[in-house]
């Protein structure tokens, strides 16, 4: 598999470091980008897991081209077949469809994709969402609106989640509403770093949809309390 973009491309310094942990191409602390390093670190450790490699080919100013390799297997009918008929109780999606539809909800996030991603998950159980490019923005929708619930990314240009949630707990209202990070970082010391700054709880990036419903459905019952 393999993905070609028409960015800004890196040289071969950088490519030799890329998929280390908290590697970037572009390290300075005044890069236009976001993010952590650690996605494609992920990636090549997923690749080996599924016996195969990741590599990148590119030159600056020329783009870049991202590849894989993986052994996949094939899944019999049996490994699909779901034989249990007992009725199961709703899960946090349709609990959060019938008794929260419609809550406001801010999702602050700079990546695009992430943003479409997200955004859709929560459109999914019912809820409204707007959303935020930076922490900056986050602040000044948060100074107009009067959300529900919020979640916000840790590592944005501009504001970073950490700056934003501190400034939307001083505004009146605010200091009640749930505001939860999304962050690639899952070490423990991150997690304490997200609560110290006055977010009530922390979801681990990629989002996988039960973890965020079952969140988004703790925190808003423990707000109607």
């Amino acid at each position: 598999f393999a993905v070609e973009d028409t960015g800004i491309g890196m040289t071969d310094e950088q490519r030799a470091r890329i998929f280390n942990a908290f590697e970037q191409a572009d390290s300075t602390t005044t890069r236009r980008f976001g993010g952590t390093g650690l996605g494609l670190a992920i990636n090549s450790h997923l690749a080996q897991l599924m016996g195969g490699v990741v590599g990148v080919e590119a030159r600056p100013g020329g783009g870049s081209v991202f590849w894989f390799t993986a052994r996949l297997g094939k899944v019999t009918a049996s490994h699909l077949a779901n034989t249990d008929s007992r009725v199961k109780p709703p899960d946090a999606q349709q609990v959060l469809q019938r008794k929260y539809r419609g809550t406001r909800v801010l999702l602050a996030e700079d990546n695009e994709i992430n943003r479409e991603v997200a955004g859709d998950m929560i459109m999914d159980a019912g809820l409204s969402v707007e959303f935020a490019e930076d922490g900056r923005q986050a602040v000044m929708m948060a100074e107009s609106i009067r959300y529900d619930l919020i979640l916000m990314d840790m590592m944005m240009p501009e504001m970073d989640g950490v700056e934003a949630t501190q400034a939307i707990r001083q505004i009146p209202g605010y200091a009640r509403i749930p505001i939860l990070a999304m962050t690639a970082n899952a070490f423990e010391e991150d997690r304490k770093v997200c609560l110290d700054a006055g977010m009530n709880d922390h979801l681990g990036k990629p989002v996988i949809p039960k973890d965020l419903y079952a969140t988004l459905l703790k925190w808003l019952q423990k707000k109607m309390q």
